[in-house]
């Protein structure tokens, strides 16, 4: 965790020093088939419902959550971007469930995602935009399960997830501000549902 933080700190003093080199009159100096590339950086919380099956009985798990998320995009046009998306979520952890069966079983998941997104701006305002976008990809999840009356059991799965999204953002030129409500789902057991809302800033080349 301490290396993560380190590197996005990093990353967030090279990108603006990157971004500013070129004029703000001469557009983007770096350019991939005609497209402007941009990197993003986003953080949050969020409210995590995962369904879990245990006996024969399904409990819901619910917890309030750090989300970090690093993207890496281009800007199609003035209107869709599209964007390739790491997202570290916080640990799902609660206690007490199955007390009859289990002896207050314990669940524990650490979740990773890897998204390709796509976003749509509209509006007539240049500096302020709404948005909405769509992603698909897959989730890294372990999970692990304790109990005083259940087995100890621990895996490690790559799943399918979904997210859709609004939000607004402030065009500054060089880089955006993102305000962003999202929602993820992922499927692993039951069914995981995560709602967030985060803030971000992309820097434009």
């Amino acid at each position: 965790m301490k290396k993560l933080a380190i590197s996005t700190m990093a990353v967030l003093l090279a990108c603006p020093a990157f971004a500013g080199i070129n004029h703000p009159d001469q557009g983007s100096s770096w350019q991939m088939w005609g497209m402007d590339p941009y990197v993003g950086l986003r953080g949050g919380m969020s409210y995590t419902n995962m369904n879990y099956k245990y006996d024969g009985n399904k409990e819901s798990m619910t917890d309030y959550i750090f989300q970090g998320r690093a993207a890496l995009g281009l800007e199609v046009c003035d209107t869709v971007r599209s964007e390739i998306e790491w997202s570290y979520f916080g640990k799902l952890s609660d206690q007490e469930y199955f007390g009859a069966t289990a002896g207050n079983l314990d669940v524990k998941t650490k979740m990773q995602t890897l998204l390709w997104n796509n976003y749509w701006e509209f509006g007539d305002y240049k500096m302020l935009r709404p948005f909405v976008g769509l992603g698909a990809g897959v989730a890294f999840t372990s999970t692990e399960r304790y109990g005083n009356l259940a087995p100890y059991s621990s895996e490690d799965k790559t799943r399918f997830s979904a997210m859709g999204t609004m939000g607004m953002t402030f065009d500054m030129e060089r880089f955006a501000v993102d305000v962003a409500a999202r929602y993820t789902y992922v499927d692993i057991h039951s069914g995981l549902h995560n709602f967030g809302a985060d803030v971000g800033i992309r820097f434009m080349f």
